[in-house]
């Protein structure tokens, strides 16, 4: 089991907004994965629920870090049963070593959402940026500050992997719903992380709560179409 020094988020459920879309956000990392979760309207009105951030040590063995991640990912999914998963898309920029200990991580958070039918979403450092400070270039404490003002916190989230998780979670609300409408950056794109492409996620079947969802935000399109640009 994973060692008592291990950080864990603590995690209870939180009554759903009504009509609201619930996304999970996940910035990930084996040292430090963020987990944000916002419940989001039609009217791209951000709820905060709950945020959190699973620490492992690398005095551990690979294994049991992998393990803990997965585990916490679980615990978010099953506690709280979000409409869709969005994550941070892997870069190749980075440190080889901080890259393969990112997939790690990313790869046990998206098995977890699959094996329970959850859809997951991908979006680029730079298009989350831009969708939450309107540059993609900002730095972490930009969109730290903007995550607080757009989610009516009172403390910025700290560290800056919950926050960016929280990010993460107001960008897909915003560009791409739960069933990937509203802006797909991603279409016609397939990439060794999977990312699918537009007509296939359009044909993915849709839950009640997806459905309801996707239905009031084409209404609210319908009616103010410049909020969606």
């Amino acid at each position: 089991m994973p060692s008592s020094s291990t950080k864990r988020p603590e995690l209870s459920s939180v009554a759903r907004v009504p009509g609201a879309a619930r996304i999970l956000g996940v910035d990930p990392g084996l040292t430090r994965c963020g987990f944000g979760l916002i419940d989001m309207l039609p009217n791209r009105k951000a709820s905060f629920v709950n945020v959190g951030v699973a620490g492992t040590i690398a005095a551990e063995t690979l294994d049991q870090r992998i393990l803990t991640i997965f585990q916490v990912a679980q615990e978010w999914l099953d506690t709280y049963q979000p409409d869709a998963l969005a994550i941070e898309r892997i870069f190749a920029q980075e440190q080889v070593n901080t890259v393969i200990g990112t997939a790690h991580a990313s790869g046990v958070v998206i098995a977890a959402a699959a094996s329970r039918g959850i859809p997951v979403y991908f979006h680029t450092p730079s298009e989350v940026k831009a969708a939450v400070t309107g540059s993609g270039r900002a730095d972490k404490a930009s969109v730290g500050r903007m995550v607080t003002r757009i989610l009516g916190l009172d403390v910025m989230p700290k560290p800056a992997d919950a926050a960016d998780a929280l990010a993460i979670a107001i960008c897909h609300g915003w560009r791409g719903g739960t069933t990937g409408g509203a802006i797909d950056t991603s279409a016609g794109v397939q990439t060794h992380q999977g990312s699918r492409p537009a007509a296939q996620q359009r044909s993915t079947v849709m839950t009640p709560a997806q459905r309801a969802w996707a239905e009031a935000a084409a209404k609210t399109a319908r009616k103010n179409p410049r909020k969606w640009n």
